[in-house]
């Protein structure tokens, strides 16, 4: 279980040492890092579900971001996955047509 700390970008450190404090980080090991990317997909979601229309766009990219870092952790770069979406999306099509099952009969 994930107790302490948050999965944060690359360059946070960066920016915390640029603004004159010292970070606490370490690098997690796979497993560790796999679980954290999924708890930082429920979070950038959530963000996503409070947003309102002016940031939801933003947090829309740090969706993606962290879905590519999965994809990328699972062997799968941008354009494989971008394939594999193509593919379900010729097979079962989109959401464009904004369709809403309520059941069979």
């Amino acid at each position: 279980m994930l107790t302490t700390g948050k999965l944060v970008r690359d360059r946070i450190p960066e920016i915390i040492r640029a603004g004159g404090h010292e970070p606490e980080v370490y690098v997690a090991e796979p497993a560790e890092y796999r679980a954290r990317l999924g708890a930082k997909l429920a979070e950038e979601v959530a963000e996503y579900m409070e947003a309102d229309e002016t940031d939801a766009p933003e947090e829309l990219a740090d969706v993606l971001e962290v879905a590519f870092a999965l994809a990328a952790d699972l062997g799968v770069d941008r354009a494989q996955l971008e394939e594999i979406r193509e593919s379900k999306a010729e097979q079962w099509g989109g959401f464009s047509e904004r369709i809403v099952s309520t059941g069979n009969r």
